[in-house]
């Protein structure tokens, strides 16, 4: 029969079957039906690919995999590490130090930017500081509210005072 795939598969269709059932990761039981279509149907690559909606050469690429190593690294898949961070962890733990102290603290988001530049010596933006303190941390920025330089602190206190008396 032309386009049937001839590939030796170990396990049996049972095993096959279970193993489908287990696999919670949507990747890897794609790739566990694809060795079940072909050893319980004999059903070609193409077919398969169309089945489960891959590329033919996807579904080349798993059972060559399959066929050096076994089902084991067929399994694996790669997690890319990503991009690495512009603030490291270190710099994120003596942040949160400075953040958890009241009596420093920051009065903006540029200002945090301007610390981290000269004292741990780490460029980021402003919109990367303001997206790790605010999201990340869960830290908001606590800044006393203005008070104008006119005000005179005995009348303030006086009215404080008559407050107290006219509210009880």
């Amino acid at each position: 029969m032309a386009g049937v795939t001839h590939i030796d598969i170990q396990e049996s269709v049972e095993e096959l079957e279970a193993l489908v059932r287990q696999q919670n990761n949507v990747r890897l039981k794609e790739r566990l039906q694809a060795l079940y279509l072909i050893k319980n149907q004999g059903i070609s690559v193409s077919a398969i690919a169309k089945i489960l909606g891959k590329h033919r050469s996807t579904v080349q690429r798993w059972l060559a995999d399959y066929r050096e190593t076994g089902i084991g690294t067929m399994l694996e898949f790669g997690l890319s590490p990503g991009r690495t961070r512009v603030i490291p962890n270190w710099a994120v733990e003596s942040l949160k130090k400075q953040l958890e102290q009241p009596e420093i603290g920051f009065a903006g988001y540029k200002e945090i930017q301007n610390w981290l530049g000269s004292v741990l010596g780490i460029e980021a933006e402003y919109a990367t500081v303001h997206h790790l303190v605010r999201y990340q941390l869960k830290a908001k920025l606590k800044v006393p509210r203005p008070r104008n330089r006119k005000q005179e602190t005995q009348k303030l206190e006086a009215f404080k005072k008559t407050l107290a008396m006219t509210y009880n």
